[in-house]
């Protein structure tokens, strides 16, 4: 089912008389469960026309680096080749390269092109940058949230509470599964150059990218294997997300982040797929993070112009967090420091590490490590850019609505007052005597040095 709410036209050009329909694919990078790639497909056959996919490498994607091309580089391999047997030709653009066709010269005999929906500032401003070139229409499909984010509020919510009791009106609406067409029409005969990615290392030397984060060694992309672990996730780990899945030292976490970052996996296939495979209680829990948090965060991003900045707080949390700027910090760290895990926190360097060398960093830690470099750094605005900087350039679920709203919310973003005390001010405050109340940190410590002696550990996936 593709609800009519997903479906905006970002111009008011008229649908031009062409030999194909594009659809422009960038957020969402699968075949399954793609309300736009299915949207594209379905007015594509009524008009008896094939279907071109285009993609576009931007090199300046902001903060990206080598172990994120490498990552949907991965992802895309397989989406070319499902798309190939669905008889619909990928064509992939170089940015900086005129060799490679670009999205304005494929809609010059397109009859429209479809395209996905990105909430980040960079996303919706090259979307709009498109929808003046193109001389046909341009229509963004909402397919990587459950709830389409202007449907599920009209305006930029305060906590989860609040949130969550508008979601839950409108779940049952949105949790339809997603039919999958055929192409009527084949487009693999189309003479397009495409940008080669079947070597990705040879790929990878083409480009002129930052190549100072190597890839993961442990999670690769694509749409298969994020099923392969959402499988070994339901039928393992599942049954005891709800206990142990802020437990550092376990691994109860279904690692989908990076996938959905990415776009290759549906978070409505993922929910559709607890709801029918995971114990109950197991699907409820996960759907409150999957769903109601995932696109509380969207939902700030979106309504928020400042999401990527220490002014995009609430007003109390800026004013209580400048309040205790000046106060005397025990211990302040460069961010060379932090970046060199060189601090005296062996829990903080554990999470640190675990990013850096995996790209992904434990959810519970991730709060904890950020609460640090706010104690740690000399004022309150250095620490948020710290986080920022850091979160973006190792994790590969960072640049992500989540991520910036995750480091928000441990500045005071969707949580109540607390007691009053220094450098925090009214925000709320976390210590490594917590966490080893809670967890068992030895064990924590141990897999991290296990990370560490192999960083070619067995991967997950």
């Amino acid at each position: 089912m593709i609800q009519e709410d997903r479906i905006s036209y970002l111009n008011d050009k008229k649908e031009q008389k062409g030999k194909y329909l594009v659809y422009w694919m960038q957020a969402s990078q699968r075949v399954k469960y793609n309300h736009a790639l299915e949207t594209a497909l379905r007015i594509a056959n009524k008009r008896s026309l094939p279907l071109l996919v285009y993609f576009e490498i931007n090199t300046n994607y902001p903060d990206a680096n080598l172990r994120h091309y490498y990552f949907m580089l991965e992802g895309l391999q397989e989406v070319k080749q499902q798309l190939n047997k669905m008889g619909i030709k990928m064509i992939i653009s170089y940015q900086n390269k005129n060799s490679y066709p670009d999205l304005t010269y494929l809609a010059q005999e397109a009859a429209m092109v479809i395209t996905d929906c990105g909430y980040l500032r960079f996303q919706t401003e090259w979307r709009e940058k498109y929808a003046q070139k193109l001389p046909c229409p341009l229509v963004q499909v909402e397919t990587d949230v459950v709830v389409p984010v202007e449907s599920a509020s009209g305006k930029e919510e305060i906590n989860v509470a609040s949130f969550r009791k508008k979601m839950q009106r409108l779940l049952a609406d949105y949790l339809k599964p997603v039919e999958k067409s055929d192409s009527v029409r084949s487009s693999l005969d189309f003479k397009f150059t495409s940008f080669g990615i079947d070597d990705i290392k040879d790929s990878i030397r083409q480009l002129a990218i930052d190549n100072s984060v190597p890839p993961s060694p442990v999670f690769r992309g694509g749409e298969s294997r994020a099923e392969d672990l959402l499988n070994r996730f339901i039928t393992e780990k599942a049954h005891r997300f709800g206990t142990l899945r802020n437990d550092p030292s376990q691994d109860f976490l279904s690692h989908m982040s990076p996938y959905l970052h990415f776009g290759q996996i549906s978070p409505l296939y993922i929910a559709l797929k607890m709801k029918a495979e995971a114990p109950s209680e197991a699907y409820r829990v996960y759907l409150d993070e999957l769903v109601i948090k995932r696109e509380l965060a969207v939902n700030h991003v979106f309504y928020n112009d400042y999401y990527d900045q220490f002014r995009g707080l609430p007003r109390w949390a800026q004013n209580t967090l400048e309040k205790h700027g000046q106060d005397k910090r025990k211990i302040v760290y460069s961010l060379a420091e932090l970046e060199h895990v060189l601090t005296h926190d062996p829990y903080w360097n554990g999470a640190q590490q675990e990013m850096m060398i995996t790209g992904k960093m434990h959810g519970n830690m991730r709060r904890y490590w950020a609460k640090k470099i706010l104690e740690w750094s000399l004022t309150p605005q250095e620490a948020f850019q710290h986080c920022l900087y850091l979160n973006n350039k190792y994790a590969l679920d960072g640049r992500d609505p989540n991520s910036y709203t995750g480091i928000a919310q441990c500045f005071g973003l969707h949580e109540h007052v607390y007691k009053e005390r220094p450098v925090f001010g009214k925000v709320s405050y976390m210590d490594d005597s917590t966490l080893r109340k809670k967890y068992n940190m030895e064990q924590f410590l141990e897999r991290i040095k296990q990370l560490k002696e192999n960083n070619s550990l067995k991967k997950i996936n």
